[in-house]
């Protein structure tokens, strides 16, 4: 009887260890999968913020040329010497 109740308690320690190493498993898949979603929105992130800046670049560079063009324009027809 002894031997009997021996070998239960054993098997229901081996049980929760089983548990508890399955816990700690999925608890570091999810914590990796968690970190490599991370990642991927800060690349997105990063990517997005490199767009836009080249964006805004492109902008001011167009500001420029058009404007410069409208104030050089009038710079012509007063230098014009017929």
């Amino acid at each position: 009887m002894l031997k009997f109740l021996n070998t239960k308690l054993l098997i229901a320690i081996l049980a929760a260890l089983s548990v508890i190493a399955g816990a700690a498993i999925y608890q570091r898949r999810e914590a990796a999968k968690a970190a490599a979603i991370l990642e991927q929105q800060q690349r997105d992130a990063e990517r997005r913020m490199q767009e836009d800046e080249a964006f805004r670049k492109k902008v001011e560079e167009d500001k420029k040329r058009h404007s410069s063009a409208a104030g050089n324009e009038g710079k012509t027809w007063k230098s014009y010497i017929p």
